[in-house]
């Protein structure tokens, strides 16, 4: 990927309060949601600073737990200083982004890809030509990945709906075949159990074990 032409990307990854996140996966798994949460998000920061065209990752929380995973994985922290939603926090370190890395692409990131592939995600964003670009995720409906080129704002638009709003904010979708890793968010125990099926990282699958062994009573088994 060495000779391809294009920016390097900084990539913003908004982290919320482990302690909140993840709400739906609580039916499933009540006693090890945070950790999950946690797992996820830094499995998915190590897989994006893997990728040779990412020059650096923003992870925007104010999670201590978090922020010291992230920061061991090679990541830099962003307090959500406006700890006002989804968009504001990636508004925020969009501009810190542009600030520090101003010949660099922005791409705002989903923390919740532990099957992501290195590989893929990299795919992804050398077809990020245009000057706003997004990958819709597996259900059809949201975005996984939103990407702006040097100088043009990022203008996220996150939540129910957001791929449609995505595209008519002018954003262009990514159309790729081989990049499920970069379009399996989790929010449900159906959409882990696919991401197990992918392969996830390391720190989702040292709770998944855990979880293995409380449902069988025993302990260190491999997810």
């Amino acid at each position: 990927m060495a000779d391809l032409q294009v920016a390097p990307w900084t990539l913003v990854i908004p982290v919320k309060r482990t302690a909140i996140a993840k709400s739906r996966l609580a039916p499933a798994y009540p006693q090890h949601r945070p950790e999950l949460a946690r797992a996820f998000a830094v499995d998915t920061t190590a897989a994006a600073l893997a990728s040779p065209l990412v020059h650096m990752v923003l992870v925007v929380t104010d999670d201590p737990l978090v922020s010291a995973d992230v920061t061991t994985a090679g990541a830099r922290v962003v307090p959500d200083l406006p700890a006002a939603g989804l968009n504001e926090a990636l508004l925020h370190g969009a501009t810190v982004a542009a600030a520090e890395f101003a010949g660099n692409g922005v791409v705002a990131l989903s923390a919740d890809l532990p099957a992501l592939r290195p590989a893929e995600l990299t795919a992804a964003l050398a077809a990020c030509t245009a000057p706003r670009s997004f990958v819709v995720d597996l259900p059809g409906t949201g975005t996984t990945l939103l990407a702006a080129a040097p100088g043009v704002p990022l203008d996220p638009r996150f939540g129910v709906g957001s791929a449609l709003a995505h595209q008519a904010s002018g954003a262009v979708p990514i159309e790729l075949t081989a990049i499920e890793s970069v379009r399996r968010d989790v929010d449900t125990a159906a959409d882990l159990a696919h991401a197990v099926q992918l392969g996830v990282g390391p720190a989702t699958a040292d709770v998944m074990s855990l979880v293995l062994g409380a449902a069988t009573g025993t302990e260190g088994l491999a997810c």
